[in-house]
């Protein structure tokens, strides 16, 4: 029922690399493997739905420009002079819980139904990340927090159903109110260095968000669904950096089938296949951006229980990123729980 976003809160490590010495790259707001396969339409009656949504990601493995797996960084010092190369070792586990609220209001704008998003996100991230020559810059290797994350706010949303198609259009912003500041720490041979503080939860910057998504419906009781959603991000600049993230466009795709687990149809279980894939289409932008573009593409699945009586909702989700450039590559699992009040 929501676009959300993970606040991927940057290893001691992963400041660094992000740090304006490194001229690095973002990653954006909106993250595919939050969703599930029906999420992108506005629920068919209108009325107030409440939901709790929950993230786990966790990696090893952090990825260069060419998509293959980084063991070491290079540091170049700020004012010039011989580069410093630290050894690398990423090991991240993020967790993020999202209570959402959604309101559906009895009216037909255009001809559509249309709804009202609010989903705050808070995260306990126990991110540890090491490197063989940190200890003397104070980039050792480990550390957690539980905090506020960015908040996405989508006022317009609007569905237009017919009998074997469902077709959505919707924008929405992040607010940059998680847990965000800097720190100044001194590498051996490179000098000061300012950093994104390693236990950040937010991203730093606003978000502007369009979606779009299409549904067919083979069936006119809409028990098997074949959607794709496209949504695409403008960025502000991110505070504290003379750094603006490029732009993000990512489709999400899934099958989603309901199969009666009674005679009259009052427990379904649902089940499909669904998989993301996202690509930054502009560079990023300031004296601290990289201009290299980041990607990542995953596959994987959902299965989910209906409860029509009681207007319940259960899905589980997990996702395997089996490609990615310039960021993370791993594997998330979600499970939500969403119900009609």
């Amino acid at each position: 029922m929501n676009q959300l976003n993970v606040g991927f809160v940057r290893t001691s490590l992963l400041a660094l690399a992000l740090s304006t010495s490194v001229n690095a790259g973002e990653i954006s707001h909106y993250n595919g493997g939050f969703m599930n396969i029906r999420d992108f339409f506005v629920p068919p009656e209108p009325g107030f739905y409440g939901a709790v949504y929950n993230y786990y990601y966790t990696t090893d493995r952090l990825n260069g420009k060419n998509g293959n797996e980084m063991d070491d960084v290079t540091i170049a010092p700020p004012g010039g002079g011989p580069a410093v190369t630290l050894d690398l070792d990423v090991d991240v586990d993020i967790y993020v819980v999202s209570p959402t609220l959604i309101w559906v209001p009895d009216w037909k704008p255009f001809g559509a139904r249309c709804g009202i998003l609010i989903a705050p996100t808070f995260a306990n991230a126990s991110p540890e990340a090491s490197l063989s020559r940190a200890e003397s810059a104070a980039l050792g290797g480990s550390g957690s927090s539980w905090g506020v994350g960015d908040l996405l706010v989508q006022p317009v949303w609007l569905d237009w159903s017919l009998k074997h198609w469902d077709f959505t259009v919707s924008y929405g912003f992040y607010a940059p109110v998680g847990k965000y500041s800097t720190d100044t720490v001194t590498v051996a041979g490179v000098g000061p260095v300012k950093v994104e503080s390693g236990d950040n939860i937010g991203y730093g910057f606003w978000t502007h968000q369009f979606q779009g998504a299409v549904a067919w419906y083979p069936m006119e009781n809409k028990a098997t669904a074949v959607t794709a959603a496209l949504t695409y991000e403008i960025n502000s600049e991110k505070e504290d950096f003379d750094l603006t993230p490029g732009n993000t466009l990512t489709l999400n795709w899934g099958i989603s089938q309901y199969i009666p687990l009674k005679k009259d149809n009052s427990l379904l279980l649902e089940i499909g296949p669904a998989g993301y894939d996202s690509w930054q289409v502009t560079e990023d932008s300031g004296s601290d951006a990289n201009n290299i573009k980041d990607q990542v593409h995953a596959v994987g699945g959902q299965l989910g229980i209906t409860c029509v009586p009681w207007n319940l909702v259960v899905n589980f989700h997990a996702f395997y990123e089996y490609s990615a450039e310039d960021r993370f590559q791993g594997q998330s699992y979600g499970i939500s729980i969403a119900k009609k009040f």
